[in-house]
């Protein structure tokens, strides 16, 4: 998006559900202490947890610096006047430390969850961000610009957000796509891809926590499409992913492979990698990971 500053990201962040797990002010301390570890972002996302304004309204307050991101807020989940005063709001509290990631979810989590009706994705996204663009608001204006990206990974959702915000957030993706999305960008809009890792070098191990995210996200539509345009054959995909397609997707081993993974999205074009630590168990917080990998991860 033309005409305001390009925002500034840290190298590397974390991207994280975990905190949704802990009680208010747990999460509030662990914010305070990803902070002091070094860590520059931190993405939430959202499904039928926290309120994700309000979660990062909580961490945002506990931290200085720390920017706090949404991976993703849901287009469907409020209309755009909601939206737009949410993250001004946050904007004016926190200056250059909010960074908003909107997304068209699924169409079971929209049309099921939710009770709404998914339709037309890339039409739904464009109505959505005009309608932010001319939403009023009467409360005191933030003093720098409201941030946005798309959660993006086609090319036509990409060329979207290179035009209406700062860039896009893919999620679910490989360095291969990484290049091909700095392709479709082009040189200025922000490019911010999620990537999970696993600190775990035994291969069984490493793969079975991998194989339950990606058995996750391929039950979902979007994310199948994106992925078979990388390449990878239906086998690939059956029973929560080959293992040639688990270690695509999720980098594991010892801090030196995973730091090698997050450079080959740095190098294939991307300005910020989310790092999405798996924990053994989904609502297991995986606070050790993030402790064990601060030094690698904050010294870009």
């Amino acid at each position: 998006m033309t005409g305001q500053e390009r925002f500034t990201l840290p190298r590397t962040g974390l991207w994280t559900g975990a905190l949704d797990a802990l009680p208010a002010g747990q999460a509030r301390e662990l914010a305070a202490e990803l902070e002091a570890l070094g860590y520059g972002a931190v993405w939430i996302p959202e499904v039928a947890g926290r309120d994700p304004f309000v979660h990062l309204s909580l961490l945002l307050s506990a931290t200085d610096r720390l920017i706090g991101a949404t991976g993703i807020a849901n287009i469907w989940a409020r209309d755009a006047v909601a939206a737009s005063g949410a993250v001004k709001a946050l904007t004016e509290a926190f200056p250059e430390r909010m960074l908003l990631g909107l997304g068209v979810s699924h169409q079971n989590l929209v049309n099921d969850l939710r009770g709404h009706h998914y339709d037309k994705p890339l039409t739904a996204m464009r109505n959505y961000l005009d309608a932010m663009d001319s939403a009023p608001y009467t409360a005191h204006r933030p003093s720098t610009p409201v941030r946005r990206v798309l959660a993006a990974l086609r090319p036509r959702m990409l060329r979207l957000a290179a035009e209406k915000t700062d860039g896009a957030h893919p999620y679910f993706i490989t360095p291969e796509h990484t290049a091909k999305a700095r392709e479709t960008l082009g040189a200025g809009p922000l490019l911010c891809p999620e990537q999970a890792v696993v600190l775990e070098s035994d291969p069984a191990t490493a793969r079975a926590i991998g194989r339950e995210y990606t058995s996750l996200y391929l039950s979902q539509a979007n994310y199948v499409n994106s992925i078979r345009e990388l390449g990878f054959a239906e086998e690939d995909l059956a029973d929560g992913g080959s293992d040639r397609f688990v270690d695509s997707l999720v980098a594991w081993g010892d801090e030196e492979s995973i730091l090698a993974r997050v450079r080959e999205h740095l190098d294939a074009g991307a300005d910020h990698v989310a790092v999405q630590a798996l924990p053994a168990h989904r609502r297991d917080v995986p606070a050790g990971q993030w402790r064990e990998l601060a030094p690698a991860l904050t010294a870009w």
